[in-house]
């Protein structure tokens, strides 16, 4: 969690999209990244807060991917430092 925005990643969650991604939501609004490009794959959220996520997806690329890949398997993925 950072700057009001809820980050999620879920266990076994590449049957919709596909693609290794990331949920997150703020206030009422909730949308999908992808990683590792940060690009916005589904739903919504304010511009300025979309791409406090781009920068932070960016930042931790290679620790997301990581626990994507744990996630996928079942297992549990690590923290991430929040944006400072």
């Amino acid at each position: 969690m950072f700057y009001g925005l809820i980050v999620s990643m879920y266990f076994q969650d590449n049957r919709q999209h596909k693609s290794p991604h990331i949920h997150v939501k703020f206030q009422d609004e909730e949308a999908i990244f992808k990683i590792p490009d940060g690009s916005l794959l589904a739903g919504n959220l304010p511009s300025a807060k979309a791409k406090l996520v781009s920068a932070w997806i960016e930042i931790h690329q290679d620790e997301l991917m990581a626990d994507w890949e744990l996630a996928v398997s079942g297992q549990h993925p690590y923290k991430i430092d929040p944006l400072k």
